[in-house]
């Protein structure tokens, strides 16, 4: 049962309740006991003052031993109300009279107070108020007890302590309401509040399960689905918008991932397809010359370093992907490398008749990988070599603006088409895959851009398409510069 989140939301949410209200109970009955026991300490004050001026003035009017007597009893009739009970007492603690010994003529005697005067609770209120000159207190009694006043005063000479106690049986009952009160609301409210509470945490929860149950269903087949979003602004629509923008993302990731399978499978099926249909053709004819023998090696051995170079980019783009692709970084100077690799390509350029040119360089002190450096210059340069046509250019750069190496490689070829050119550093991806087939650009399989970029972005730089139009296009790498331009050289 707490295995569901509604049974959790609602326990605890009745518990919170149960706990709220029982507090709110005490408390209320706390206030409503203590204003009852002021009140009824204020109305003990406010009698006995009428009853001392009572006293008094009957006393004015008796002569005789017995005049505080009676004008006690004339005083008692005259303040006697239900369920009070008047006694005075001398001072050694002796009751002169008591409201036993003159009822009231319209009240009935009240028999549960047969007794008090000499009840333990009383004799030890009768001891305390003969230490204070007035004095509240609870007396024990039947039908709840009572609320007990003491007060001292004088009169011919003499003095005398005036108790007035009033019966608790309305409060005690008034009280008692209270609680039974208390007693069946708080369970009803309780009950009620957990059924409203299991339904509003079911309806509030609808949503998630909806959810739940609708990305269950979304699989490989059904990826472009997305849940439902009813309010954008609350949390089940933001997670819903979170969920979507995961989907989104397991989507490209996916398409990307069948692409990427799809172009390794078209681009490894060529060279391997070549490789057996040579060797097929040299088995199968008998009585070759050497020669024929050779220039299908030749083929074999062209075909194998193809599909060599492709499977080494496809292991590098893999553990870059992993993360399992370690720099091995020290020291160096950029522009020597870039020196080193134009010096690498010249023979490229030449077999094309195209002019390659190196910018002034200034002294780059670098710490980075050097080999994957040279591997990205050597990309870049092949690049712009193979889609220069005969008799164009190539021109190299490199340097420093702020704290970045600015090494840009422009040539003057046909450009990218604006609409390729978001697409140029996605892998397997060729502008023109006609010509990237051709026999004399070296049957590239669109990954060495791909390359470039990571490798400039495991540097923390960026590899950039910077310009491409009809007159040629530019790509520029963005390298971290160190903080000091002093270097060792490796």
């Amino acid at each position: 049962m707490l295995d569901s989140v509604r049974s959790r939301l609602t326990l605890w949410y009745t518990a919170v309740l149960a706990i709220v209200l029982v507090i709110l109970s005490l408390i209320t009955y706390f206030i409503f006991w203590r204003s009852t026991v002021r009140r009824t300490d204020a109305n003990l004050a406010e009698l006995s003052e009428a009853f001392l001026v009572t006293l008094h003035a009957e006393m004015e009017d008796q002569r005789g031993p017995d005049a505080f007597k009676l004008a006690a009893q004339v005083a008692i009739n005259e303040h006697l109300f239900r369920d009070h009970f008047y006694a005075i007492t001398d001072d050694t603690g002796k009751v002169i009279v008591s409201s036993l010994d003159t009822p009231a003529a319209n009240l009935e005697p009240d028999s549960s107070a047969t007794g008090l005067l000499s009840s333990p609770s009383f004799q030890e209120f009768l001891e305390a108020s003969s230490r204070s000159d007035r004095l509240f207190g609870e007396i024990k009694g039947n039908k709840g007890g009572y609320r007990g006043f003491a007060r001292h005063f004088s009169a011919r000479g003499r003095n005398y302590t005036l108790f007035i106690l009033q019966s608790l049986h309305a409060q005690k009952e008034m009280l008692e309401g209270v609680t039974s009160t208390f007693e069946w609301v708080i369970p009803i409210a309780i009950l009620l509040a957990s059924v409203g509470g299991y339904f509003l945490a079911r309806k509030s929860l609808a949503p998630v399960v909806a959810m739940s149950s609708h990305a269950g269903r979304i699989g490989a087949a059904n990826l472009h689905e997305r849940l439902a979003v009813q309010n954008e602004k609350d949390e089940l629509g933001h997670l819903a918008r979170s969920f979507n923008s995961l989907l989104d993302r397991l989507s490209q990731s996916f398409e990307r991932q069948q692409r990427f399978m799809a172009d390794a499978s078209h681009e490894l099926r060529t060279p391997v397809a070549i490789l057996r249909g040579e060797s097929e053709v040299a088995l199968s004819q008998q009585g070759r010359s050497a020669g024929e023998y050779r220039e299908s090696l030749g083929v074999l051995h062209q075909e194998a370093a193809r599909l060599t170079r492709i499977v080494e980019d496809l292991f590098t783009l893999t553990r870059a992907d992993a993360g399992q692709y370690p720099l091995q970084s020290h020291d160096f100077y950029l522009d020597e490398l870039v020196a080193e690799c134009v010096h690498s390509a010249r023979t490229l350029a030449l077999a094309k008749n195209i002019s390659l040119k190196l910018e002034e360089l200034v002294e780059s002190p670098i710490h980075a990988d050097e080999s994957l450096l040279r591997r990205m210059i050597m990309n870049l340069l092949d690049n712009a070599i193979k889609y220069t046509p005969g008799g164009g250019s190539v021109t190299v750069s490199c340097q420093r603006v702020g704290a970045e190496y600015v090494l840009s490689i422009a040539d003057t070829g046909g450009g990218i088409p604006a609409d390729l050119q978001p697409r140029i550093f996605e892998r397997f991806f060729r502008a023109d895959k006609a010509r990237s087939r051709a026999e004399n650009d070296g049957g590239g399989a669109g990954l060495g851009l791909s390359i470039s970029r990571w490798i400039a972005e495991a540097h923390r730089g960026r590899l950039e398409l910077t310009r491409s139009d009809a007159t040629g296009s530019t790509f520029t790498a963005y390298l971290p510069a160190p903080a000091s331009p002093t270097a060792s050289t490796s």
